[in-house]
């Protein structure tokens, strides 16, 4: 299977509830053939309208971020665990995330990246471990399986909390380091 038909697939997923609420079905943006993968928690109300994830403020302000590092999409692959918005942003349920996990573990094994930034809490929680503290462990780099994972605080936090921006910054830092020392490519 390819991400072509993997699109297909989930463009007729009626998995869970969210399939018959959703405008539009959010499966992924950037380079396929990149080593970093970043994977975030739900679409929002933007992106539920355009298909494409990261594109409302949060996205906006997540572009800003990674220009600091010398990074746009043409450099990375982005999605989120689950495909498709729930109602007025409310956290996905666990049978929400359930629905869609398969599709993404079949993402993570056609793109095959190196490195996986999860971009939030919950993501976190699903990907690295479950009872993960991002307040405690953001910017931590840990090994599952074939893949080093770290997780940064969501955009979305970062505009409501401004606080946490300082530590992001560092997470960064130490994100364009791992870059440099295991996919040193994405600079070239």
């Amino acid at each position: 299977m390819n991400l072509n038909e993997l699109n297909r697939t989930c463009q007729s997923c009626q998995k869970c509830s969210l399939g018959k609420t959703r405008r539009n079905l959010v499966f992924g943006d950037g380079n396929p053939a990149s080593p970093l993968m970043f994977v975030g928690e739900v679409p929002g109300q933007q992106e539920d309208a355009t298909g494409i994830p990261f594109v409302g403020k949060a996205g906006q302000f997540l572009d800003d971020m990674l220009d600091l590092i010398d990074l746009d999409r043409s450099k990375y692959y982005i999605c989120n665990i689950v495909k498709c918005r729930p109602p007025e942003n409310r956290d996905p349920l666990p049978e929400e995330q359930d629905a869609c996990m398969e599709y993404l573990r079949t993402q993570v094994r056609i793109i095959r990246p190196k490195l996986i930034v999860c971009l939030g809490r919950i993501a976190a929680m699903r990907l690295i471990r479950s009872d993960y503290k991002i307040s405690r462990e953001h910017g931590q780099w840990v090994q599952r399986g074939q893949f080093q994972m770290t997780a940064l605080y969501h955009p979305a936090a970062l505009l409501r909390n401004p606080r946490s921006r300082p530590d992001t910054f560092l997470d960064l830092k130490g994100l364009q380091a791992k870059i440099n020392e295991v996919c040193p490519e994405l600079y070239r």
